[in-house]
């Protein structure tokens, strides 16, 4: 299958080829298991969705494309799916594709070659200023997350970082949207539970493109759809098709817990996901064949002392497979687990495991990493952790530039000319390339983790506190063009009033 990828991309824009987030050109992607294990995972998903099934409520348009394509309907819901429907569709689903900023410039392009940073993913807390404790995020929150988002150097795309609690509805759900649109520039990621939240979305993004065919054209947002392990609600079915039909780019993953809603083992719980990820790929090539639908489960573990989710070892190893599964299938991986944490503040707890998971990424090569800034099992969101997870992805992209191997680069010459005696500190050579493979941290010091410069008199978290603070003074909303304000602020009404 890998080698008809090349076949199944269209070209690509040379703006495109050229963006800014590749990390498989020089460095290969970590490889936790050889490719008969890869194999054998795969098919033993194909065979379960044909045995053991999967669960799609029963009564919208979903019913008729699986029925169609010779699915088999059992009682409770269950269908079972042919494995050469399964086969067929992974064969023909799109293995990228290109977002594009509010204004239709800069792409990103989401595939098997590029990792992305985005903020994530629907907080229902913040810390507040003055008491430092949590409490319920607000659309302000979420609009100043955007802001902050907009600004830093390496967050490339911005999701649902909060929710507006008090808006915890439908209507809710498509302000957030608006309320993204309005903050930043970059290219959004959007989730929501109801599929006419999900019309009204694609209707402002349309508004802002000037047509639904411009939209297709040039994506403005990744959609992400969250169903129960092997398990389809018909809000998500009908999310599925809208979606895939209308271009907009999806991801449908659930989150399993090992021990929990899957197996507890490693291979299990991967083995698990892929049939809930293999199953919406199906859904989306019936209702849109080549479509970008494809599937973004994240591995999760119940920790056995606690019961909570956690297990890092667990959690980390099950997600380099489960990269490297969909890369063997040229799919790109979504949904990194890398920047967040399971720590209640942000601490030293949530330090170490930010900069474990970030780091880590280095090895997994997902396409979309959007969970930056997260704490609290994915309950509260941190500005502090999204400036240190901004940094450490400043780290990651240094070292995916990963190493020439050249004459000039060996310094052939140069160490014939200085010798067995000499040294290279004066030498031309070593002022031209004394930076090239410097992280340039903001919060760091060349001698990680301080300098002997002022650094050292203050811990990261007042070094993170004062350049939050500075970036806070100087927030400016990118405002929104007049008629697309005026064409989403028509929208949003238009949907209350429905929904009253």
């Amino acid at each position: 299958m890998r080698r008809n990828r090349s076949r199944r991309r269209s070209p690509l824009p040379t703006d495109v080829v050229a963006n800014k987030g590749p990390h498989s050109l020089n460095t290969p992607a970590y490889t936790p298991l050889i490719q008969t294990q890869v194999n054998e995972i795969v098919n033993t998903a194909i065979e379960l969705l044909a045995t053991s099934g999967v669960v799609f409520e029963a009564g919208g348009e979903a019913d008729g494309l699986l029925r169609d394509a010779g699915c088999i309907f059992l009682d409770e819901g269950i269908v079972t799916i042919p494995e050469s429907v399964t086969r067929r569709a992974l064969e023909t689903a799109a293995r990228m594709t290109t977002l594009w900023d509010r204004n239709g410039e800069n792409p990103i392009s989401i595939d098997c070659d590029h990792t992305w940073f985005m903020p994530g993913m629907t907080c229902i807390a913040v810390y507040d200023e003055e008491t430092g404790e949590p409490r319920p995020s607000t659309r302000e929150d979420l609009a100043l997350i955007t802001r902050v988002a907009d600004k830093l150097p390496h967050v490339d795309a911005v999701c649902i970082a909060v929710k507006n609690v008090e808006e915890s509805n439908q209507f809710g759900e498509i302000d957030e949207f608006a309320c993204m649109m309005e903050n930043t520039i970059k290219p959004l990621e959007y989730l929501c539970e109801h599929p006419s939240s999900l019309e009204a979305v694609i209707n402002m993004a349309a508004a802002l493109r000037g047509s639904h065919d411009a939209l297709k054209a040039k994506p403005y947002f990744l959609h992400l759809i969250t169903p129960l392990p092997v398990n389809l609600a018909r809000i998500h079915s009908d999310q599925i098709i809208t979606a895939a039909r209308a271009g907009i780019p999806v991801g449908v993953g659930t989150l399993p817990i090992g021990g929990a809603s899957s197996p507890i083992t490693l291979a299990g719980c991967i083995t698990h996901a892929l049939m809930t990820d293999f199953a919406a790929i199906v859904l989306g090539q019936l209702a849109a064949k080549g479509s970008f639908c494809v599937g973004c489960s994240d591995v999760n573990f119940m920790e056995p002392a606690t019961g909570a989710i956690g297990s890092f070892s667990q959690t980390s190893v099950a997600d380099m497979a489960m990269c490297q599964v969909r890369r063997a299938l040229g799919f790109p991986s979504l949904t990194g687990i890398g920047g967040c944490s399971v720590a209640r503040r942000f601490n030293q707890d949530a330090v170490w495991e930010i900069s474990s998971n970030m780091t880590q990424m280095f090895y997994n090569r997902p396409a979309t990493i959007d969970y930056m800034g997260s704490l609290d099992q994915g309950l509260t969101y941190s500005l502090h952790a999204l400036l240190l997870c901004d940094d450490l992805a400043g780290l990651l992209r240094k070292m995916w530039q990963g190493l020439e191997i050249s004459s000039d680069q060996m310094a052939v010459d140069l160490i014939r000319e200085v010798g067995p005696t000499g040294n290279f500190l004066a030498h031309q050579h070593t002022v031209d390339n004394c930076r090239t493979q410097v992280w340039n941290s903001r919060y760091f010091g060349p001698n990680i983790p301080l300098s002997n410069s002022g650094l050292a008199d203050q811990d990261l978290f007042a070094r993170l506190d004062d350049d939050l603070r500075e970036k806070l003074s100087e927030l400016q909303q990118p405002e929104l063009p007049l008629e697309t304000k005026a064409a989403v602020t028509a929208i949003s009404k238009k949907y209350r009033n429905l929904l009253v």
